[in-house]
């Protein structure tokens, strides 16, 4: 339980951190990410984070 507890709180400082660093990168006024290929991994790690979130919190 208490290995749960720490994966949980790591995705979730992973998913914070990455959430706010994409919408900074993010230009609003031409809607482009201002390095493209950092920005897919980017998206491709917080959404992979997100998923073990919630996965775990319907295992709960």
């Amino acid at each position: 339980m208490e290995k749960k507890k720490t994966l949980s709180f790591t995705f979730s400082i992973v998913a914070i951190i990455l959430g706010v660093t994409l919408f900074k990168q993010f230009d609003f006024e031409n809607l482009k990410f201002e390095k493209t290929g950092l920005a897919i991994v980017y998206i491709i790690v917080f959404v992979f984070s997100i998923y073990v979130l919630i996965k775990n919190f319907k295992n709960k």
